[in-house]
């Protein structure tokens, strides 16, 4: 028999019993569909953390020298303690960095965690859960900020600690609602603060907007919060070849200027966007881990009810597989036509499964803050586990109409 006529075969029987077809197909449909959208949603939120949040918090082509490094959250208690000893950043280590990287574009030095939130009061207006930072003038070239309005914050704001703040976007439009904004006076803390600048907007990630936030000099700030845990030291170089050459010369310095003998391990970290996407790639990966477990169990299941359906199959086309092997069909001839019908079930399950999965995956980007990327290796793994399971789950019913006795066949139904 040539392959063309079992493959014509096979799809004409999907297609005289469609309630059949359809029920057997639920279960893989249902399985790749979930494997597709899951995966697209892992790897978009993968892609989205690379491409905008490590941007935004840390800037392009820029690393940190910080007290404790980004992946905190996977350090036991034993690890964290450690780490709290650590020496907090400070202004010297700053000025070491900047020694050490004369050519770097900037060298800022910002508040960290814990980020305090405060209400800014104008008139008899009042915003809210406002994030409060205290930086150096570079901070704002390290962020690539743009301003909409007014100025940044300058090296004398720094020096004489003046009470001036710039502010992002959302704080601007929704106190103000459209009244001139540079040059009004806010209260924070009780304290008064000017309005020097307003920056341009950066927009909302995963339904968290980046432009609702108050930039104060950090001498200002830490008189009034204190200093942070955390307080960190960012550099801008010009372009990324040169953040790990820059990287090393910061690692070289921060252990000079802290005293460190060569076999002494350090007592600070230097991070890049990288670290974060590391972070944020390792949190994924346990749900990578669950995923293949729960579609595994979808697909054993829908590989059963195959395997029960060709079963069924074979039992009622008894009599038909006696009149083929009487006219001369081998059994190879019949175990291909069963096992392509498994397959061809097993794979229109895949493709089904897959156009399921990225409508899925398409609607949850569309009306969630969740973004989606169906990506090409998911697409095949999924089409390959489709036609995986028909070769699996098919071999036995295939075999079992193979070995029937052409005789005892047609007495089936005779």
């Amino acid at each position: 028999m040539r392959f063309s006529d079992v493959i014509r075969l096979a799809l004409m029987q999907l297609r005289v019993n469609p309630l059949r077809t359809a029920f057997t197909l639920l279960g893989i449909v249902v399985s790749v569909g979930f494997l597709v959208a899951v995966v697209a949603i892992i790897q978009g939120m993968n892609a989205y953390v690379k491409e905008n949040i490590a941007d935004a918090m840390i800037g392009m082509n820029t690393f940190q020298v910080r007290r404790t490094p980004l992946s905190i959250g996977l350090f036991n208690d034993d690890e964290f303690r450690v780490l709290q000893k650590r020496p907090r950043i400070n202004e010297r280590d700053a000025d070491a960095v900047r020694v050490a990287l004369p050519d770097a574009l900037a060298i800022s030095l910002q508040s960290g965690w814990p980020t305090p939130q405060a209400d800014v009061v104008w008139r008899d207006r009042t915003l809210g859960n406002v994030q409060v930072f205290g930086v150096t003038s570079a901070y704002q070239t390290v962020q690539d900020y743009r301003f909409t309005d007014g100025r940044p914050l300058t090296d004398l704001d720094v020096r004489e600690r003046r009470n001036v703040i710039v502010v992002g976007a959302d704080v601007a439009s929704t106190l103000f609602a459209g009244a001139p904004v540079v040059d009004q006076e806010v209260r924070i803390m009780g304290q008064r603060f000017t309005i020097v600048g307003v920056i341009a907007r950066k927009g909302r990630v995963l339904g968290q907007s980046f432009d609702g936030f108050a930039l104060m000099p950090i001498t200002a700030f830490e008189a009034m919060y204190g200093r942070r845990q955390t307080t960190t030291v960012s550099v801008k170089v010009r372009d990324a070849a040169q953040v790990a050459s820059a990287m090393a010369r910061a690692e070289e310095a921060m252990r000079v200027v802290r005293g460190l003998r060569p076999t002494d391990a350090d007592n600070f970290s230097v991070s890049t966007a990288e670290a974060l996407v590391d972070f944020w790639n390792q949190l994924t990966a346990v749900l990578f881990a669950v995923v293949p477990a729960v579609v595994a169990i979808g697909v054993l299941v829908g590989g059963i009810v195959i395997m029960n359906i060709m079963l069924m199959s074979v039992t009622e086309r008894t009599h038909e597989i006696g009149i083929r092997k009487a006219m001369g069909a081998t059994s190879l001839d019949v175990r291909k036509q069963f096992l392509a019908e498994a397959i061809a079930l097993s794979l229109l399950g895949g493709i089904l499964g897959v156009l399921s999965g990225w409508v899925l995956a398409a609607a949850i980007a569309a009306f969630s803050p969740l973004p989606a990327r169906v990506t090409p290796w998911s697409v095949a793994l999924a089409l390959s586990l489709g036609a995986g399971i028909g070769v699996l789950f098919g071999v036995y019913p295939a075999s079992r109409a193979a070995k029937l006795d052409p005789i005892t066949a047609m007495r089936a139904e005779t």
